[in-house]
């Protein structure tokens, strides 16, 4: 070898071995499990509590007016109680904490813990878990479904139910609206869009975690966010005939719940949902669909539309046989004016 190229190897060798720490302390360090406490460091201590009771919200910030209903369903109106936010992302700017900034303001509240985990594995985080269990509302923060769909089989899916299971309370906005439903659109292939979905119901973005959570009067839901803002009525048709089409609701239906963006619902003990801040759209498919294939337009009948205003409620435990319009998909196409229509009088018997 000649010299001068000798000279620039060794050289060259020389470089990347000073460099080679350099580098491997640049790359990212996974991020741990973080806590963040807000008010009192002691958790609340009592016998019995009046629950469960639930908060549905269309986007990911909690919401004064049902946030404040559950707590006071929860505690009975009196005493206190501790609130465990779950987040699989820290907020991109601002407050590190603004589910609990909001929780704080409210009423009845003894402290509010914010978790952030980041990995399935965080789903068996020990300290997080105590605190989920110590709690008596778990709020799913807005993110990413499929990351909070990634914790079924861990510590925390049992952790939350039994937070409901002893009366308390659980809920969430935006991806946090979307995991609380009995069948979760997890969002794991990508977002689809109600053009996508209603062209090809099983796009291989419309994939589904059932076995998370079966809320006592919630059972055969399917959660959708954004509603009306992002014009998602046509993929939650979608959704609703994929979930009967495969079996994964009982007794051949399923029950879409579309919030819209700062639109909440309260759900009492006995399934009882009251509509805050914008519509909530309740779909009901009670048969199967004409036709739901891969790579094949959809084709479904009179969907069974709610269309619930603030102040306005739906009877999740017994559900309601009349005061629906009827809206159809023929061949991927939807009909027209899908968010509004004059409600059917001559109401038969529904599919409960």
């Amino acid at each position: 070898m000649p010299r001068n190229t000798l000279r620039l190897a060794t050289c060259l060798a020389a470089s990347l071995a000073l460099l080679a720490p350099a580098l491997i302390t640049a790359e990212p360090a996974h991020a741990s499990a973080k806590r963040i406490r807000l008010g009192s460091s002691a958790d609340v201590s009592r016998s019995s509590w009046s629950g469960p009771a639930y908060t549905m919200n269309g986007s990911g910030a909690v919401v004064p007016a049902t946030m404040t209903r559950a707590i006071d369903a929860i505690r009975g109106g009196t005493g206190t109680l501790d609130v465990a936010v779950i987040a699989a992302s820290a907020p991109g700017s601002g407050s590190s904490t603004p589910e609990c900034d909001t929780v704080m303001g409210l009423a009845g509240v003894n402290s509010c813990t914010t978790w952030t985990l980041t990995t399935r594995n965080d789903g068996n985080n020990s300290a997080a878990n105590t605190d989920i269990r110590n709690a008596e509302f778990v709020y799913f923060a807005g993110g990413d479904q499929c990351d909070y769909a990634d914790w079924k089989g861990t510590d925390l899916q049992t952790s939350v139910r039994s937070v409901v299971t002893k009366g308390g309370g659980s809920g969430g906005g935006s991806a946090g609206h979307h995991i609380n439903s009995a069948v979760v659109y997890d969002a794991c292939g990508g977002s689809v869009t109600s053009d996508e979905a209603l062209y090809d119901p099983y796009d291989p973005a419309v994939t589904f975690t059932t076995g998370m959570f079966a809320w006592p009067n919630y059972a055969n839901t399917v959660n959708d966010s954004h509603f009306v803002t992002r014009d998602r009525m046509g993929r939650t048709m979608a959704f609703v005939a994929r979930a009967i089409e495969d079996g994964l609701t009982t007794g051949g239906a399923a029950w879409g719940v579309g919030v819209d963006d700062g639109g909440s619902l309260f759900i009492d003990k006995n399934g009882r949902a009251t509509v805050a801040g914008a519509d909530t759209f309740v779909v009901l498919g009670d048969h199967r669909p004409e036709r739901a294939d891969p790579d094949r337009y959809l084709t479904y009948y009179d969907y069974k539309i709610w269309r619930l205003r603030p102040g306005q409620t739906y009877d999740f435990k017994n559900r309601p046989t009349c005061g629906y319009y009827l809206r159809s998909i023929v061949s991927g196409v939807p009909d027209r004016d899908l968010y509004s229509g004059t409600p059917v009088t001559n109401c038969g018997t529904a599919t409960q």
